[in-house]
């Protein structure tokens, strides 16, 4: 592609409006989120009638709280009011229409075109997009209020890019369901490191360690989420970061040395004890069909 068309549509992304329509993806992925995960609060007591059925105020809230999840966390650390992002009245109003449209459309027909690979996709895609876009102006917004404290400038840019992933186990306890061995600290997801390392970027660049044109950059964060949420939906990559977890862990977090404690210890394996007790007891049986 020639650099100067290149330029011209990283010039048109960074200058996207996203309301109405890239909200809405975002709006109709999370609603389809909380709504695949309603099955756990019933637990073993399956009824006929769906848990938005016979709770469609929980499911509202629970819906709200998710699509909304990143601005009302920011705004609480930040120590600004956590229900401003509810302000505007038409992306309350619009969220609660997809709310609406996901759980109760005639025969169920929102809900079932969304999960279709087509659909899905490109709602996925215009939220990536929306995610690169909270992720920055995250960014921007914290280093006005804090422009030396790189840490919070990175953890609010981070919180708006995965703040639906930090909410799940307080909107869960508006519908039932308590799960505190799952949560985002414990397991983080690929969504939040993502928006870390996109936090990292934008921070880099307000920094003047990155000497490339701003649109370019922004760019690439896009295609970064894009590119990654597509091999996850069509490939089934889930975490393309696990490796280096892996590897950094065995060298910096007691992983080699505890391989190399395994290898030079003199202890038997308790493999190894299992199979000598075995074997000890096929004796003894055995003797004692011979006596």
């Amino acid at each position: 592609m020639d650099p100067k068309t290149f330029m011209d549509i990283a010039v048109v992304i960074t200058k996207l409006k996203m309301f109405p329509y890239f909200d809405i993806a975002h709006y109709a992925l999370m609603c389809m989120a909380v709504r695949d995960d309603m099955p756990q609060v019933q637990g073993h007591q399956q009824s006929a009638q769906p848990f938005y059925r016979k709770h469609p105020l929980s499911t509202w809230v629970s819906c709200m709280l998710t699509c909304f999840a990143g601005g009302i966390i920011a705004n609480v650390l930040l120590g600004e009011p956590a229900i401003a992002p509810f302000k505007d009245h038409k992306n309350l109003m619009v969220a609660s229409i997809v709310w609406y449209l996901v759980f109760y459309s005639p025969f169920d027909i929102v809900y079932k075109l969304a999960k279709k690979l087509p659909f899905k996709a490109t709602l996925s895609v215009l939220k990536e997009v929306q995610r690169a876009h909270k992720v920055y102006h995250g960014v921007l917004q914290t280093a006005k209020i804090y422009p030396s404290s790189y840490f919070i400038i990175v953890t609010i840019g981070t919180l708006k890019g995965c703040g639906s992933a930090i909410m799940k186990n307080f909107e869960r306890m508006i519908r039932g369901l308590w799960l505190p061995g799952s949560n985002e600290f414990l397991q983080p997801s690929f969504t939040a490191k993502a928006s870390l390392v996109a936090s990292l970027v934008f921070l880099l660049e307000r920094l003047n360690y990155i000497s490339v044109p701003h649109p370019l950059i922004y760019f690439s964060v896009v295609i970064f989420f894009i590119y990654f949420k597509l091999s996850s939906i069509i490939l089934g990559i889930r975490d393309p970061f696990s490796p280096f977890e892996n590897l950094f862990c065995a060298i910096f977090m007691g992983g080699m040395w505890d391989a190399m404690r395994r290898a030079v210890s003199k202890e038997p394996k308790k493999d190894d004890e299992s199979k000598d007790l075995r074997n000890d007891l096929l004796k003894t049986k055995e003797e004692k069909k011979k006596d």
